[in-house]
């Protein structure tokens, strides 16, 4: 059973709309994800190291403290920053913690506060070290978040719950995602700062897909606040990832990959083995599959790259997705 299975799964595969499908995703997903691949920095923690919090968790969308955010690594633009930790839901939907930054304009605050912008980052890594609150911006979103704050907008980023925290960031995890940038905003009106109820989100590459979750679900998960929700922008949005990654198995088409796409499948794959256990996903991984799963779980998005530069999907696979029972 399992090679005539096999057999028509390499007959799928060869077929040119597979094909297809693999190549337009891999264009797309290079040339909207990339260009976060510069050095990773050691992780600065402003002095609120929670990766083995074990206090009381609030309720969600609870600040729980808060710390100035160390000058470097904030923003230039920024008139104050700060370094927060909340509750959140995780990807079982227990109570958890994440971290964030909050960033206000030098300029002062007009009546009523400074509206706010949610900024949903992209892709870092999934490991505690990789939390962008923790790190120097790249000079692609120093410019852009500057930018908002020279218009008079204050900025509440998340790291997403699981980065810098107990658990595992649940990478492209909608739910999660959403839950983290709608708790830290909820979380960053509790500092006593002059935040306007008004605020909108904006995410790019992986925080597109979170701020797109995020604008769903805003006005349900922000009710019983003042909080005024009024849109979304998000760019580079990963999309489909589920339907090539149905497809995968080792009787891909034998084509190397960009390195920023095979950084993105171990994320993935180790995000989906942490949110389904029941599943074993890394049971149908290659040795060199389960090598790089076990990277995933620690290596930030620069150091990832160079250790799946000029690999294959296929080569991550021992058996084909659709193997695995109930995937």
């Amino acid at each position: 059973m399992l090679k005539e299975s096999r057999g028509a799964y390499a007959a799928i595969v060869r077929s040119p709309r597979i094909v297809a499908v693999v190549a337009v995703a891999t264009v797309l997903a290079t040339t909207l994800l990339l260009g976060a691949a510069t050095a990773h920095a050691a992780p600065v923690w402003s002095g609120l190291d929670v990766r083995d919090y074990a206090g009381p968790i609030p309720p969600s969308g609870t600040l729980i403290a808060q710390t100035t955010l160390d000058p470097a690594v904030s923003l230039p633009s920024a008139g104050r920053a700060l370094r927060i930790h909340y509750s959140t839901p995780d990807v079982r939907g227990n109570p958890a913690t994440s971290t964030g930054a909050v960033f206000l304009p030098a300029s002062p605050p007009p009546p009523g506060g400074y509206p706010v912008i949610a900024w949903a980052h992209g892709t870092t890594g999934i490991g505690d070290d990789c939390a962008p609150s923790t790190v120097p911006n790249s000079p692609r979103n120093t410019t852009y978040l500057s930018h908002w704050l020279d218009q008079g907008y204050a900025i509440v980023a998340t790291d997403y719950q699981g980065l810098g925290t107990p658990g595992l960031m649940s990478y492209l995890n909608g739910q999660v995602e959403a839950m983290s940038v709608v708790d830290s905003v909820r979380a960053a009106h509790q500092l006593g700062l002059p935040l306007a109820n008004r605020w909108a989100i904006v995410g790019q590459s992986q925080g597109a897909g979170a701020a797109l979750n995020a604008a769903q679900r805003a006005t349900a998960l922000s009710a019983g606040t003042d909080l005024d929700y009024r849109g979304v922008v998000a760019t580079g949005i990963p999309a489909n990832f589920e339907t090539v990654f149905a497809l995968a198995g080792p009787y891909l088409p034998p084509v190397a990959l960009p390195a920023p796409l095979n950084t993105y499948a171990a994320y993935l794959w180790a995000g989906f083995a942490d949110a389904r256990p029941d599943l074993d996903p890394a049971s149908i991984l290659s040795p060199l599959g389960h090598r790089l799963f076990d990277l995933a779980h620690t290596l930030c998005f620069a150091d990832m790259t160079k250790e799946v530069a000029g690999l294959q999907l296929r080569d991550f696979l021992a058996e084909p997705v659709a193997s695995i029972p109930g995937v």
